[in-house]
């Protein structure tokens, strides 16, 4: 065989041949959405005889491929694009940011340096602008694309760490509500901060971070010698989708020197609309902000992003420049996104977010964000209107949080009984729900985020409930 014989590359006629394979798969699954169910599982007893062989010497035809990937693989999800899948906080990305992602993977475009990737660099820089005028943060604020809000967050309190006094940073102390999502207690873990430097603080009536117990505790680590280093406000919890009161937020964290993080990975976007930006007032003053395009934004995964008020202090806390990277040195206004965060290479996600909105028109996602919160206003209209519902938190952006009841059962009783309502709801295959605790109650919860999701789709699955 020749020295330069390719054995991993295709003719032409060939690649478009599996593309356009694939491209059929996805339509057909995007456009019968409504008629799949919304969740299909397997146990891994049953899934190992499928799949598990040893990886063969010799390649398998695409076409029968793609039947078994479609039969043995994608067949058992759930379908977090389905406009009945209110579980956890699902997804629902747009056709052309699918396109986005398939170009920017497809074309192998590198996003680490101005280097490598100028014109994806210029774009990530044009988008994570968009991001910060929406918020209303200052000018100078900017930030990076991510893999999703867990990394944003990570990035966040590294920045907010690494730019302190080393004196003070084995005294630091994180303040977070016990709404907030695990990944702020994971991100203090991977940084150092031992469990006894991490404050879990308790939460009013609605879920939003009690500010008297946030100011006592602060008062009385400050007595003990620590050092209050980051405050974390919710921008959307991810149970209740309640927001804290971000304003008092920042102003306790400017009277104790404290970084003021906000993750509004799910709520954020809500800010293009009037009820969205009324509800998080406050979150243009954080010293840092984590979105998640690929929930309210409608972007395939992986797309999250972290803006940061002071832009200069990611760099200051992540450039690394080692010898091999020299000829990658920015000048002028340029900027490589590798020294903005722990990843060097990374993919040009900002093309599908672009793709998308450029397609589209901001006004058709704002559009789509405030019919999510009406269909949410219906769910809590319903919950209300019915003897045997019972809300256990505020309905807050496009989450519901209620439960079945029952006259005379305890709560242990209901737990059970509602447990089992969801579970028989999800084997149906008809919709897909989650459910959380609130104040030790199991609560079944509805996220409403999807842009196909209709008044229709809700009321089934409410009639489900009530049935």
């Amino acid at each position: 065989m020749s020295q330069n014989h390719d054995a991993l590359q295709l003719d032409a006629e060939t690649m478009r041949r599996f593309g356009y394979q694939v491209i059929d798969l996805l339509v057909d699954q995007l456009t019968n959405l409504d008629r799949d169910v919304a969740w299909k599982g397997a146990s891994r007893r049953q899934l190992e005889p499928l799949l598990r062989e040893p990886a063969p010497e010799r390649g398998h035809d695409f076409e029968q491929l793609l039947t078994r990937l479609r039969e043995q693989v994608l067949d058992y999800r759930a379908r977090v694009d389905h406009p009945r899948f209110f579980a956890f906080i699902p997804t629902s990305p747009t056709w052309p940011g699918i396109l986005g992602d398939l170009i920017a993977q497809g074309g192998t475009v590198f996003a680490g340096s101005w280097l490598g990737g100028s014109g994806a660099a210029m774009l990530e820089l044009v988008v994570v602008d968009w991001f910060r005028q929406w918020l209303g943060m200052p000018e100078p604020a900017g930030g990076l694309l991510l893999s999703g809000g867990s990394v944003a967050n990570l990035t966040a309190l590294a920045c907010a760490r690494l730019n302190r006094p080393a004196a003070e940073r084995e005294r630091g102390i994180v303040y977070y509500s016990a709404q907030t999502h695990s990944s702020i207690e994971r991100a203090a873990h991977v940084l150092g901060f031992t469990p006894d430097r991490v404050r879990a603080v308790a939460v009013d009536a609605d879920f939003r971070l009690d500010l008297a117990a946030l100011r006592s505790t602060i008062e009385q680590d400050r007595a003990n010698g620590l050092v209050p280093l980051a405050i974390v406000g919710n921008g959307g919890a991810t149970s209740t989708g309640a927001i804290d009161a971000l304003d008092e937020l920042a102003a306790i964290a400017r009277e104790y020197n404290c970084w003021f993080h906000v993750d509004a990975a799910y709520g954020g976007f809500a800010v293009l609309t009037d009820r969205g930006r009324n509800a998080l007032q406050g979150i243009e003053r954080a010293d840092s902000v984590t979105l998640d395009p690929h929930k309210w934004l409608y972007q395939p995964y992986e797309a999250g992003c972290v803006i940061v008020k002071d832009q200069s202090l990611l760099e200051r806390a992540f450039h690394v420049m080692g010898d091999y990277m020299r000829d990658t040195a920015v000048h002028d206004r340029e900027v490589n996104f590798g020294e903005r965060g722990i990843q060097l290479t990374r993919s040009a996600r900002a093309i599908k977010i672009w793709l998308s909105i450029q397609t589209f028109g901001l006004d058709a996602f704002r559009q789509t964000i405030d019919r999510c919160l009406d269909h949410a206003a219906h769910i809590a209209q319903r919950v209300r209107g019915n003897a045997e519902f019972e809300l256990l938190a505020p309905p807050s952006l496009g989450i519901v949080c209620f439960r079945r009841r029952s006259p005379g059962a305890t709560d242990a009783e209901l737990d059970a009984l509602n447990e089992q309502l969801l579970q028989r709801v999800v084997q149906s295959g008809r919709a897909m729900l989650s459910s959380t605790r609130l104040n030790g109650r199991y609560a079944l919860r509805l996220c409403v985020l999807n842009h196909t999701t209709t008044r229709e789709d809700v009321d089934t699955v409410m009639n489900l409930l009530e049935q």
